[in-house]
């Protein structure tokens, strides 16, 4: 096992123990409305992607619902296949999960006819962070070829507090965080 599968199994374990122990009540309060902070790296009708959060995941749904009343399209990666790239499909109501359907690694999508849009800001997972933006994923790097892809896209971690790391095994083709955001804190802008 390398260096990186050994932190992702290590921080797998610490996000699920995290999750598990956050009350209902509690967890109906969290990720509501974006910090102050982050509403500043947001243009005007710019077009938001968040994730669909699977078991474990600090969940963006709460934003996606925000950023809709205020005006700004919403957007879900979609894949075609497990190994295909990771695009945008748009997802014109956040408020209704039961439009979406399963993608090829456990998590929602919209369906194929959705419109297929480009993100200009992207709510990201991930499984560790750091204090100056660095982010560790799940390992298939398909947010680190959307952001080489690009360029100009707004990446946005959020995570729980347990997520945040000293550092980070790096190699070349990944890609550092704009900000991020858990229930206590934002980093950045970076």
């Amino acid at each position: 096992m390398t260096k990186k599968q050994a932190l992702r199994a290590e921080l797998r374990q610490r996000r699920a123990a995290h999750d598990a122990s956050i009350s209902a009540n509690l967890r109906a309060l969290l990720f509501n409305r974006p910090p102050t902070a982050m509403l500043e790296l947001v243009s005007e009708g710019a077009v938001v992607g968040v994730y669909y959060p699977i078991p474990g995941e600090a969940s963006p749904l709460g934003y996606a619902r925000w950023f809709a009343e205020q005006g700004h399209r919403i957007a879900l990666p979609w894949f075609a296949a497990r190994g295909a790239l990771m695009t945008f499909k748009l997802w014109d109501n956040p408020f209704d999960e039961s439009t979406l359907v399963p993608d090829p690694h456990g998590a929602m999508q919209p369906p194929p006819s959705a419109e297929d849009v480009r993100v200009d800001l992207a709510i990201v997972p991930l499984l560790g962070f750091t204090d100056t933006g660095q982010r560790l994923g799940q390992g298939g790097g398909h947010y680190d070829r959307l952001l080489a892809a690009e360029p100009a896209l707004v990446p946005i971690g959020l995570a729980w507090d347990c997520q945040l790391v000293d550092a980070l095994p790096l190699e070349q083709h990944d890609h550092p965080l704009r900000a991020v955001v858990t229930p206590t804190r934002f980093y950045g802008p970076f």
